[in-house]
């Protein structure tokens, strides 16, 4: 049996703030556990609270950079939620 892998979920969280990009991470944590997942925002608080967020969840973070403003983060969202 073949294990198809998935595609890696987009979510544009430009123009959200505290706490709403942590939010819309933990739902589709809920719904795709597994999944891998690339998040843009722009909310000053967003890169310490992805990193938070990772440590309490046991997902973990691939990629994380910087550019202006804008972090973008590839995550890979645990199996299982806690």
């Amino acid at each position: 049996m073949t294990t198809q892998k998935k595609e890696p979920i987009e979510l544009d969280c430009i123009g959200m703030r505290c706490p709403r990009p942590i939010i819309e991470i933990a739902k589709l944590a809920r719904k795709e556990p597994g999944s891998l997942l690339h998040v843009k925002a722009n909310d000053l608080a967003f890169e310490s609270d992805v990193n938070a967020w990772v440590d309490n969840c046991g997902a973990s973070i691939v990629h994380l950079e910087k550019e202006g403003d804008v972090v973008r983060v590839q995550i890979q969202l645990a199996e299982k939620t806690p």
